[in-house]
């Protein structure tokens, strides 16, 4: 599923939610913009899959900005449309994650 969405990203076929374009608005760490989500998921990574999501399968991606800022992106993937539905942006709290890619205990 991800070179699908990142095939989605680099071919503008993406959707924000209203609630994704709210926390990038209201990010507690600073404004999260379109470029870096596209930055972080272009070059991102897989860390939980949420397959029994409806409509659409989701995941949650990490990536990083150019500048290195960590940015998690919730995904879900419409197969049949070819079409990237973005859930929620945001920076990854480093007192909640370990290497922003694993759930502290």
């Amino acid at each position: 599923m991800l070179a699908d969405i990142q095939k989605c990203f680099i071919e503008d076929r993406v959707l924000y939610t209203a609630h994704a374009r709210r926390e990038m608005r209201g990010e507690e760490y600073g404004l999260i913009v379109e470029e870096e989500v596209y930055q972080a998921v272009v070059h991102g990574e897989i860390i939980e899959k949420y397959e029994d999501d409806q409509p659409y399968p989701s995941v949650l991606l990490f990536g990083r900005t150019l500048e290195g800022k960590p940015i998690h992106t919730v995904c879900a993937y419409s197969k049949e449309d070819d079409w990237v539905i973005v859930v929620t942006v945001y920076r990854p709290d480093p007192e909640r994650w370990i290497d922003f890619k694993r759930r502290r205990k």
